[in-house]
Parts: structure tokens; C-alpha cells; sequence
């Protein structure tokens, strides 16, 4: 799979390209802004820090930061009656806080969320986002907070059984995700693109296709909710999860890194990540 990679990344290069072209109309919000207040650490703040908190808000307007996702991809972001919620937006307002901003969250699509980044119209995004070297030619990322893997979701009485028993199969990923990129990479397959991973999952179960290649997390909501359906025990890939930023945003890449090394050391990140992850 590794020696197609190259060529892959060149394709996704040219669809980067292509989606920043249209940007304006691919970024724009899919339901009003969503603002989070970013709590105080120190109920008694002084001069000085105030003035340190003006100066941090400095990359984003108004001390506001707008993070840029696509609330369809439990549980990193999905809907919560009106809210958007999930790791990325605890984790996201973490930040913000530790900043002395205010975090706005916008849902788009998924492919639009670098084209809004590299446009301004957002100063991050965050959407359990694969770190992978055709998004780096776009855009910045923060370090690494989560890992995942590429998995397999099949019918119970499906004859696939292992990754290789894809060649030849109609699999369904989500539109401009790593599953998509990855999936093409499966000899004599045929992809169906949709723009949610919950709307491949419905071709599954109408038979529309014969698997479905996703993040793992999404994958075991999606199978703990629907009996007919099951995950293959090889994984198709690794990965790994960060924030983009506009390329070449050092000042807000550093106090992006700086805050995540903070709630990580606190150990605040990982009980964010325990509370919508369990161990199972």
C-alpha cells in the first residue's frame, strides 16, 4: 500500500488546490456559529495578566477564536440537541482559555475546513484530523493529541474478513477524509463518496455497498448502534490527530503547542479524551 503513497499525495495536493479555489463558497457555515465562553483560571486576575491576555489574542480579532469543523464525526464533534460537542471542542475551549479567548465553533464540511484556515475566515481547525504530508503543503499543525486508526465496518454476514478482501468491493468513505485518500489505495476497488460518515454507514445497511472505511471511534458508535453491522479486527491504518493552522501562523502555532503542553501535563487533555473514550 506504502508505494502508492507518493502518487497519492500528489492527487490529494491538486484536490487541496482545487478546494482552496472555492473556498468561499465551500467554507461557508452549515448552521450559525457556535460561541463558547472560555472560563477563567484565576478568579483574581491583575494588571499584568490582563495585559499578557490582550497581547495573546493578538492572531485572532476581538480575542476570539474561531475553530472551524464538521460536527459529524462522534465523538470528536457531533451535534448534542443544539450544541457541538466532543473531544475536539473540550479540547478547543481548553485552549481558548488558557489564552483568554473565546472560542466560536463553526460546523462546514469537511473538505472545506483548510480552505477556510488558509482563507482566514477560520483560525483553526479542529476534526480529528489526520497529520499526513499532502495537509502539511496547506496548512500547519500543532502537535499530536490523539491517535486513531482507518477501520472496517462490514455487514455480519458480509464474506470480508480482512483488509486484502476489499480488492474488487464498492466501499463508502467520507468525502476529503484519510479514509477516502487510504481506500483508494485498495486494488480494483470502487469508492462512493458521501459528505457524512453516518450517510456511508446507511449505504452499508441498504446494501448500497460492501463496506465502509472510517476513523475507529465514529466506527464503534455507528456499531454499537446498529446490530447488523461489525468491525474487522485489522485496522487499515494508524494515525495520528492535530490542529491546523493558516501556514506560516507561528505566533498562534506556538500558543496553540504551548497550551496543549499544559493540559497535558496537568493531565486535563487525557481526561477530556477518557470522557467521551472508554478504555472498552
Amino acid at each position: 500500500m506504502k508505494k502508492k503513497v507518493f502518487a497519492l499525495a500528489m492527487a490529494v495536493c491538486m484536490t487541496a488546490s482545487l478546494a482552496a479555489c472555492s473556498s468561499k463558497e465551500a467554507a461557508a457555515p452549515t448552521e450559525a456559529p457556535t460561541t463558547v465562553a472560555a472560563e477563567s483560571t484565576d478568579a483574581e486576575t491583575t494588571a499584568a495578566d490582563t495585559a499578557a491576555a490582550e497581547t495573546t489574542a493578538a492572531p485572532a480579532a476581538g480575542g476570539k477564536l474561531v475553530m472551524a469543523t464538521n460536527a459529524e464525526f462522534p465523538p470528536y464533534e457531533y451535534h448534542d440537541n443544539n450544541q457541538i460537542v466532543g473531544i475536539d471542542v473540550d479540547i478547543a475551549t481548553a485552549i481558548a482559555r488558557e489564552l483568554g479567548m473565546e472560542l466560536e465553533v463553526e460546523d462546514i464540511s469537511f473538505d472545506a475546513i483548510i480552505p477556510a484556515v488558509q482563507s482566514g475566515k477560520a483560525d483553526f481547525g479542529a476534526a480529528g484530523m489526520t497529520v499526513n504530508d499532502d495537509r502539511k503543503v496547506n496548512v500547519d499543525f500543532t502537535n499530536t493529541y490523539a491517535k486513531a486508526t482507518q477501520v472496517i465496518i462490514v455487514k455480519q454476514d458480509s464474506d470480508i474478513a480482512t483488509v486484502d478482501d476489499l480488492a474488487g468491493k464498492t466501499i463508502g468513505v467520507q468525502l476529503g477524509t484519510t479514509g477516502d485518500i487510504y481506500a483508494e489505495d485498495i486494488e480494483g476497488a470502487t469508492l462512493e463518496r458521501y459528505n457524512k460518515g453516518f450517510e456511508a454507514v446507511q449505504a452499508l445497511l441498504q446494501d448500497k455497498i460492501d463496506a465502509v472505511v472510517i476513523d475507529g471511534e465514529p466506527a464503534k458508535v455507528f456499531v454499537e448502534q446498529n446490530t447488523e453491522l461489525k468491525l474487522l479486527a485489522e485496522p487499515l491504518t494508524e494515525e495520528e490527530y492535530a490542529i491546523c493552522v493558516k501556514k506560516g501562523n507561528t505566533e498562534l502555532l506556538d500558543k496553540m503547542n504551548a497550551a496543549l503542553a499544559k493540559l497535558e501535563e496537568s493531565g486535563e487533555l487525557q481526561a477530556i479524551i477518557d470522557k467521551y473514550i472508554t478504555a472498552e
